[in-house]
Protein backbone atom coordinates (compact mmCIF):
# COMPACT_ATOMS: atom_id res chain seq x y z
CA UNK A 1 0.00 0.00 0.00
CA UNK A 2 2.84 2.34 1.30
CA UNK A 3 4.26 1.90 -2.29
CA UNK A 4 1.45 2.21 -3.97
CA UNK A 5 0.79 5.75 -2.44
CA UNK A 6 4.35 6.83 -3.37
CA UNK A 7 3.63 5.28 -7.26
CA UNK A 8 -0.11 7.46 -7.39
CA UNK A 9 -0.21 10.09 -4.98
CA UNK A 10 3.17 11.88 -4.49
CA UNK A 11 3.76 12.67 -8.43
CA UNK A 12 0.30 14.28 -8.34
CA UNK A 13 0.76 16.52 -5.01
CA UNK A 14 4.41 17.49 -6.98
CA UNK A 15 2.53 18.47 -9.85
CA UNK A 16 -0.16 20.65 -8.12
CA UNK A 17 2.97 22.31 -6.09
CA UNK A 18 4.06 23.41 -9.30
CA UNK A 19 1.15 24.36 -10.96
CA UNK A 20 -0.11 26.63 -7.72
CA UNK A 21 3.56 27.82 -7.21
CA UNK A 22 3.35 29.17 -11.20
CA UNK A 23 -0.02 30.40 -10.03
CA UNK A 24 1.21 32.28 -6.94
CA UNK A 25 4.49 33.73 -9.69
CA UNK A 26 1.90 35.32 -12.30
CA UNK A 27 -0.08 36.94 -9.47
CA UNK A 28 2.76 38.69 -7.61
CA UNK A 29 2.72 40.44 -11.39
CA UNK A 30 -0.63 42.29 -10.10
CA UNK A 31 -0.64 42.19 -6.49
CA UNK A 32 2.84 42.39 -4.41
CA UNK A 33 2.72 40.64 -0.39
CA UNK A 34 4.13 42.85 1.96
CA UNK A 35 4.64 42.51 5.35
CA UNK A 36 4.64 46.28 6.22
CA UNK A 37 1.67 47.67 4.88
CA UNK A 38 -1.73 46.98 4.20
CA UNK A 39 -3.86 47.77 1.33
CA UNK A 40 -7.23 47.57 3.95
CA UNK A 41 -8.31 46.93 7.28
CA UNK A 42 -10.21 43.82 5.91
CA UNK A 43 -7.29 42.80 3.85
CA UNK A 44 -4.12 43.06 5.85
CA UNK A 45 -0.98 42.99 4.19
CA UNK A 46 -2.08 43.61 0.58
CA UNK A 47 -0.71 46.27 -1.50
CA UNK A 48 -1.53 47.37 -4.84
CA UNK A 49 0.83 49.19 -7.48
CA UNK A 50 -0.55 52.86 -7.79
CA UNK A 51 1.70 54.64 -10.59
CA UNK A 52 1.54 58.46 -9.56
CA UNK A 53 2.09 59.86 -13.20
CA UNK A 54 -1.15 57.88 -15.06
CA UNK A 55 -2.86 59.19 -11.58
CA UNK A 56 -1.66 62.45 -12.31
CA UNK A 57 -2.23 62.65 -15.67
CA UNK A 58 -5.94 61.18 -14.83
CA UNK A 59 -6.58 63.72 -12.53
CA UNK A 60 -5.60 66.50 -14.54
CA UNK A 61 -7.38 65.26 -17.61
CA UNK A 62 -10.69 65.45 -15.33
CA UNK A 63 -10.09 68.50 -14.35
CA UNK A 64 -9.32 70.02 -17.81
CA UNK A 65 -12.56 68.28 -19.17
CA UNK A 66 -14.45 69.94 -16.33
CA UNK A 67 -13.36 73.25 -17.08
CA UNK A 68 -13.99 73.26 -20.77
CA UNK A 69 -17.42 72.13 -19.79
CA UNK A 70 -18.04 75.05 -17.77
CA UNK A 71 -16.91 77.33 -20.19
CA UNK A 72 -18.89 75.92 -22.63
CA UNK A 73 -21.82 76.43 -20.40
CA UNK A 74 -21.17 79.77 -19.74
CA UNK A 75 -21.16 80.66 -23.26
CA UNK A 76 -24.19 78.95 -23.82
CA UNK A 77 -25.71 81.25 -21.15
CA UNK A 78 -24.44 84.21 -22.69
CA UNK A 79 -26.31 83.30 -25.89
CA UNK A 80 -29.14 83.11 -24.54
CA UNK A 81 -28.55 86.64 -22.63
CA UNK A 82 -27.97 85.44 -19.40
CA UNK A 83 -25.33 87.24 -17.28
CA UNK A 84 -22.21 85.53 -16.34
CA UNK A 85 -20.57 86.45 -13.60
CA UNK A 86 -16.58 85.75 -14.44
CA UNK A 87 -14.67 82.82 -13.06
CA UNK A 88 -11.62 84.42 -10.38
CA UNK A 89 -9.13 81.77 -9.74
CA UNK A 90 -8.22 81.67 -6.19
CA UNK A 91 -4.95 82.28 -4.31
CA UNK A 92 -4.11 78.64 -4.60
CA UNK A 93 -4.57 77.73 -8.48
CA UNK A 94 -2.74 81.77 -9.01
CA UNK A 95 0.42 80.60 -6.91
CA UNK A 96 0.44 77.14 -8.90
CA UNK A 97 0.55 79.28 -11.99
CA UNK A 98 3.22 81.32 -10.59
CA UNK A 99 5.66 78.71 -9.56
CA UNK A 100 6.03 78.14 -13.35
CA UNK A 101 9.37 78.96 -14.16
CA UNK A 102 8.07 81.18 -17.30
CA UNK A 103 10.57 83.83 -16.53
CA UNK A 104 13.82 80.93 -17.72
CA UNK A 105 11.52 79.91 -20.06
CA UNK A 106 10.86 83.39 -21.92
CA UNK A 107 14.79 83.70 -22.08
CA UNK A 108 15.16 80.53 -23.40
CA UNK A 109 12.62 81.10 -25.93
CA UNK A 110 14.62 85.15 -26.61
CA UNK A 111 17.77 83.13 -26.98
CA UNK A 112 16.47 80.53 -29.56
CA UNK A 113 14.12 83.54 -31.50
CA UNK A 114 17.76 84.56 -31.94
CA UNK A 115 19.54 81.57 -33.76
CA UNK A 116 19.89 81.88 -36.99
CA UNK A 117 17.71 79.58 -39.50
CA UNK A 118 18.78 77.83 -42.32
CA UNK A 119 17.96 79.66 -45.80
CA UNK A 120 15.87 76.50 -46.90
CA UNK A 121 14.10 76.17 -43.10
CA UNK A 122 12.93 79.83 -42.93
CA UNK A 123 10.08 79.95 -45.66
CA UNK A 124 8.15 76.53 -44.17
CA UNK A 125 8.70 77.85 -40.55
CA UNK A 126 7.52 81.49 -41.12
CA UNK A 127 4.70 80.32 -43.58
CA UNK A 128 3.31 77.82 -40.54
CA UNK A 129 3.35 80.96 -37.84
CA UNK A 130 1.41 82.79 -40.36
CA UNK A 131 -0.81 80.38 -41.43
CA UNK A 132 -1.57 79.74 -37.39
CA UNK A 133 -2.02 83.38 -36.47
CA UNK A 134 -2.99 85.28 -39.61
CA UNK A 135 0.15 87.74 -40.30
CA UNK A 136 -1.10 89.87 -43.04
CA UNK A 137 2.55 90.24 -44.58
CA UNK A 138 1.67 92.21 -47.34
CA UNK A 139 2.11 95.23 -44.73
CA UNK A 140 5.60 94.24 -43.88
CA UNK A 141 7.79 96.56 -45.13
CA UNK A 142 9.73 93.55 -46.31
CA UNK A 143 7.62 90.62 -48.27
CA UNK A 144 10.20 88.14 -48.57
CA UNK A 145 10.22 85.82 -46.11
CA UNK A 146 14.30 84.74 -46.97
CA UNK A 147 15.25 87.87 -45.44
CA UNK A 148 14.67 87.50 -41.80
CA UNK A 149 17.39 85.21 -40.72
CA UNK A 150 15.32 84.62 -37.38
CA UNK A 151 12.33 84.13 -35.37
CA UNK A 152 13.09 87.58 -33.39
CA UNK A 153 13.50 89.27 -36.68
CA UNK A 154 10.20 88.17 -37.97
CA UNK A 155 8.58 88.88 -34.88
CA UNK A 156 9.64 92.81 -34.69
CA UNK A 157 9.15 93.03 -38.61
CA UNK A 158 8.38 96.86 -39.85
CA UNK A 159 5.54 97.92 -41.57
CA UNK A 160 5.34 99.89 -45.01
CA UNK A 161 4.90 103.58 -44.23
CA UNK A 162 1.60 103.98 -45.80
CA UNK A 163 0.15 100.57 -43.97
CA UNK A 164 -1.05 102.80 -40.76
CA UNK A 165 -1.89 106.17 -41.58
CA UNK A 166 -1.98 108.22 -38.04
CA UNK A 167 -5.17 110.07 -37.55
CA UNK A 168 -4.87 113.46 -36.88
CA UNK A 169 -8.23 114.83 -36.19
CA UNK A 170 -7.99 112.88 -32.72
CA UNK A 171 -6.05 113.71 -29.75
CA UNK A 172 -5.38 109.95 -28.97
CA UNK A 173 -4.27 107.20 -30.76
CA UNK A 174 -4.03 103.26 -30.70
CA UNK A 175 -0.55 102.85 -29.84
CA UNK A 176 -0.52 99.10 -31.59
CA UNK A 177 -1.99 96.60 -33.59
CA UNK A 178 -4.36 94.55 -31.45
CA UNK A 179 -7.85 93.75 -29.96
CA UNK A 180 -9.11 96.15 -26.85
CA UNK A 181 -10.15 94.52 -24.08
CA UNK A 182 -11.77 97.63 -21.80
CA UNK A 183 -11.72 100.93 -22.05
CA UNK A 184 -13.57 103.77 -19.61
CA UNK A 185 -13.29 105.94 -16.24
CA UNK A 186 -11.11 104.77 -13.25
CA UNK A 187 -13.45 104.10 -10.71
CA UNK A 188 -12.84 103.91 -6.96
CA UNK A 189 -8.74 103.72 -7.83
CA UNK A 190 -9.73 100.39 -9.93
CA UNK A 191 -9.47 99.70 -13.11
CA UNK A 192 -10.66 97.07 -15.23
CA UNK A 193 -8.13 94.68 -17.28
CA UNK A 194 -11.45 92.72 -18.72
CA UNK A 195 -15.49 93.40 -18.19
CA UNK A 196 -15.59 92.45 -14.82
CA UNK A 197 -12.34 91.49 -13.49
CA UNK A 198 -10.20 94.50 -11.91
CA UNK A 199 -6.82 95.23 -10.41
CA UNK A 200 -5.53 98.38 -7.96
CA UNK A 201 -4.46 101.14 -9.78
CA UNK A 202 -1.83 102.23 -6.95
CA UNK A 203 -0.58 98.35 -6.93
CA UNK A 204 -0.20 98.61 -10.89
CA UNK A 205 1.62 102.18 -11.08
CA UNK A 206 3.33 101.66 -7.77
CA UNK A 207 3.53 104.13 -5.10
CA UNK A 208 3.51 107.96 -6.60
CA UNK A 209 6.60 109.09 -5.49
CA UNK A 210 7.65 109.08 -9.38
CA UNK A 211 5.45 112.24 -9.20
CA UNK A 212 7.79 114.21 -8.23
CA UNK A 213 9.91 113.96 -11.63
CA UNK A 214 7.13 116.58 -13.20
CA UNK A 215 4.29 119.54 -11.74
CA UNK A 216 1.46 118.17 -10.03
CA UNK A 217 -0.82 120.53 -9.23
CA UNK A 218 -2.93 119.35 -6.35
CA UNK A 219 -3.85 120.03 -2.69
CA UNK A 220 -0.62 119.41 -0.30
CA UNK A 221 -3.14 119.47 2.64
CA UNK A 222 -5.74 117.10 1.62
CA UNK A 223 -4.33 114.65 -1.43
CA UNK A 224 -7.27 112.53 -1.28
CA UNK A 225 -7.36 109.13 -2.94
CA UNK A 226 -4.16 107.97 -4.87
CA UNK A 227 -6.41 108.67 -8.21
CA UNK A 228 -7.26 112.03 -7.00
CA UNK A 229 -3.03 112.49 -6.65
CA UNK A 230 -3.05 111.85 -10.45
CA UNK A 231 -5.65 114.23 -11.06
CA UNK A 232 -3.59 117.70 -11.96
CA UNK A 233 -6.04 119.85 -13.29
CA UNK A 234 -9.53 120.58 -11.62
CA UNK A 235 -12.95 119.16 -13.74
CA UNK A 236 -10.85 116.74 -15.47
CA UNK A 237 -11.04 112.56 -14.62
CA UNK A 238 -8.90 109.78 -15.15
CA UNK A 239 -9.23 107.28 -18.46
CA UNK A 240 -7.67 103.83 -18.90
CA UNK A 241 -7.71 101.93 -22.30
CA UNK A 242 -5.92 98.24 -22.65
CA UNK A 243 -4.94 97.21 -25.97
CA UNK A 244 -4.03 93.17 -26.06
CA UNK A 245 -1.15 91.98 -28.49
CA UNK A 246 -1.97 88.58 -29.92
CA UNK A 247 1.28 86.70 -31.55
CA UNK A 248 -0.12 87.04 -35.11
CA UNK A 249 -0.16 91.30 -34.56
CA UNK A 250 2.90 93.74 -35.35
CA UNK A 251 5.02 94.10 -32.26
CA UNK A 252 6.63 97.75 -32.04
CA UNK A 253 3.99 100.27 -30.60
CA UNK A 254 4.19 103.91 -31.01
CA UNK A 255 3.09 107.29 -29.06
CA UNK A 256 -0.69 107.67 -28.61
CA UNK A 257 -0.41 111.55 -27.90
CA UNK A 258 1.99 114.21 -27.79
CA UNK A 259 3.67 113.97 -24.72
CA UNK A 260 6.55 114.14 -22.24
CA UNK A 261 7.87 111.14 -20.40
CA UNK A 262 9.62 111.92 -17.40
CA UNK A 263 10.21 108.72 -15.67
CA UNK A 264 10.27 105.20 -16.19
CA UNK A 265 9.54 102.36 -13.94
CA UNK A 266 10.37 98.94 -14.31
CA UNK A 267 8.58 96.30 -12.49
CA UNK A 268 10.05 92.66 -12.73
CA UNK A 269 7.53 90.10 -12.01
CA UNK A 270 5.87 86.98 -13.54
CA UNK A 271 5.10 86.18 -17.03
CA UNK A 272 1.98 84.82 -17.14
CA UNK A 273 -0.25 84.86 -20.44
CA UNK A 274 -2.19 87.82 -20.82
CA UNK A 275 -4.90 86.52 -23.69
CA UNK A 276 -8.17 87.09 -22.93
CA UNK A 277 -9.04 84.49 -21.67
CA UNK A 278 -6.53 84.57 -18.41
CA UNK A 279 -7.34 88.02 -17.98
CA UNK A 280 -10.67 87.02 -17.40
CA UNK A 281 -9.86 84.23 -14.86
CA UNK A 282 -6.64 86.06 -12.86
CA UNK A 283 -7.62 89.12 -11.10
CA UNK A 284 -5.19 91.84 -11.20
CA UNK A 285 -3.02 89.71 -13.88
CA UNK A 286 -1.19 93.22 -15.08
CA UNK A 287 -0.05 93.66 -11.53
CA UNK A 288 1.51 90.08 -11.36
CA UNK A 289 3.37 90.72 -14.56
CA UNK A 290 6.03 92.11 -15.64
CA UNK A 291 5.79 95.68 -16.79
CA UNK A 292 7.49 99.06 -17.71
CA UNK A 293 5.11 102.04 -16.92
CA UNK A 294 6.40 105.46 -18.46
CA UNK A 295 5.26 108.44 -16.99
CA UNK A 296 4.85 111.88 -17.71
CA UNK A 297 2.25 114.73 -19.27
CA UNK A 298 0.20 116.25 -21.64
CA UNK A 299 -1.29 118.93 -22.35
CA UNK A 300 -4.37 118.10 -20.65
CA UNK A 301 -2.51 116.39 -17.11
CA UNK A 302 -1.14 113.45 -16.04
CA UNK A 303 -0.27 110.66 -19.26
CA UNK A 304 1.11 107.34 -18.90
CA UNK A 305 1.88 104.46 -20.82
CA UNK A 306 2.45 100.82 -19.03
CA UNK A 307 4.06 97.80 -21.43
CA UNK A 308 2.92 94.84 -19.53
CA UNK A 309 5.31 91.29 -20.46
CA UNK A 310 3.52 87.96 -21.01
CA UNK A 311 4.95 84.24 -21.67
CA UNK A 312 7.31 84.43 -23.85
CA UNK A 313 7.92 88.06 -24.07
CA UNK A 314 10.53 88.49 -21.46
CA UNK A 315 12.13 91.36 -23.59
CA UNK A 316 10.51 95.02 -23.44
CA UNK A 317 12.00 97.34 -25.13
CA UNK A 318 12.38 101.00 -25.39
CA UNK A 319 13.84 102.76 -28.14
CA UNK A 320 15.04 105.65 -26.59
CA UNK A 321 16.28 104.00 -23.00
CA UNK A 322 19.23 101.88 -23.42
CA UNK A 323 19.72 101.30 -19.60
CA UNK A 324 16.27 99.14 -19.10
CA UNK A 325 16.99 95.77 -19.68
CA UNK A 326 13.57 93.37 -18.82
CA UNK A 327 13.31 89.61 -17.62
CA UNK A 328 16.71 89.93 -16.33
CA UNK A 329 17.68 87.37 -13.66
CA UNK A 330 18.98 89.93 -11.24
CA UNK A 331 16.13 91.66 -10.79
CA UNK A 332 13.78 90.00 -7.99
CA UNK A 333 9.77 89.63 -8.44
CA UNK A 334 7.86 92.08 -5.71
CA UNK A 335 10.53 95.30 -6.34
CA UNK A 336 10.59 98.00 -8.85
CA UNK A 337 13.27 100.60 -10.16
CA UNK A 338 12.51 103.93 -10.66
CA UNK A 339 14.61 106.02 -13.63
CA UNK A 340 14.63 110.06 -14.31
CA UNK A 341 14.52 111.06 -18.05
CA UNK A 342 14.76 115.06 -15.99
CA UNK A 343 18.26 115.81 -15.77
CA UNK A 344 20.29 118.82 -14.91
CA UNK A 345 20.97 119.13 -18.67
CA UNK A 346 17.43 117.88 -19.87
CA UNK A 347 14.66 119.54 -17.79
CA UNK A 348 12.40 118.58 -20.33
CA UNK A 349 12.22 115.05 -20.29
CA UNK A 350 11.58 112.66 -23.56
CA UNK A 351 9.26 114.76 -26.29
CA UNK A 352 7.30 111.99 -27.62
CA UNK A 353 5.23 113.28 -30.61
CA UNK A 354 1.91 111.09 -31.69
CA UNK A 355 2.73 108.27 -34.10
CA UNK A 356 6.50 107.73 -33.34
CA UNK A 357 8.29 104.67 -32.64
CA UNK A 358 8.79 104.34 -29.13
CA UNK A 359 9.19 100.74 -28.50
CA UNK A 360 8.49 96.85 -29.31
CA UNK A 361 7.89 93.67 -27.81
CA UNK A 362 9.04 90.04 -28.73
CA UNK A 363 5.98 88.54 -29.36
CA UNK A 364 2.01 89.21 -28.42
CA UNK A 365 1.27 91.38 -24.82
CA UNK A 366 -0.49 94.25 -23.26
CA UNK A 367 -0.29 98.64 -23.61
CA UNK A 368 -2.38 99.79 -20.91
CA UNK A 369 -3.20 103.49 -21.43
CA UNK A 370 -3.76 105.56 -18.41
CA UNK A 371 -4.25 109.37 -18.65
CA UNK A 372 -6.26 112.42 -17.43
CA UNK A 373 -8.67 114.66 -19.52
CA UNK A 374 -11.66 116.50 -20.02
CA UNK A 375 -14.58 115.28 -18.43
CA UNK A 376 -16.40 115.61 -22.24
CA UNK A 377 -13.46 113.17 -23.58
CA UNK A 378 -14.89 109.78 -25.46
CA UNK A 379 -13.99 106.99 -26.63
CA UNK A 380 -14.52 106.16 -30.41
CA UNK A 381 -14.54 102.15 -29.55
CA UNK A 382 -16.55 99.41 -28.87
CA UNK A 383 -15.69 96.12 -26.33
CA UNK A 384 -12.90 93.48 -28.38
CA UNK A 385 -12.72 95.72 -31.29
CA UNK A 386 -9.96 94.62 -33.18
CA UNK A 387 -7.79 98.17 -33.66
CA UNK A 388 -4.86 99.15 -35.96
CA UNK A 389 -1.99 101.69 -34.67
CA UNK A 390 -3.16 104.71 -35.43
CA UNK A 391 -6.52 104.91 -36.11
CA UNK A 392 -8.30 106.91 -32.99
CA UNK A 393 -9.35 105.89 -29.75
CA UNK A 394 -11.33 109.02 -28.63
CA UNK A 395 -11.56 112.81 -28.73
CA UNK A 396 -12.86 115.65 -27.19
Amino acid sequence: MAAFLRTVFLPHLAGTRKRNSSLLLRSTSVIRWSPQKSFSKGFPGLQARVQPLPLLIAIGGGYVGYDQYERYRDRQLEKLGIAVPPRIANEVQVTIYKSIPTRLLSRAWGRLNQVDLPTWLRKPIYRLYIWTFGVNMKEAAVEDLQHYRNLGEFFRRKLKPQARPVCDSHCVISPADGKILHFGHVKNCEVEQVKGVTYSLETFLGPHTWTESFTVNRNEDDPGTFQDSLVTKEGNELFHCVVYLAPGDYHCFHSPADWRVAHRRHFPGSLMSVNPGVARWIKELFCHNERVVLSGDWTHGFFSLTAVGATNVGSIRIYFDEELRTNNPRYNKGSYNDFSYLTNNNQKGVTMRKGEHLGEFNLGSTIVLLFEAPQNFTFSLQPGQKIHFGEPLGTM
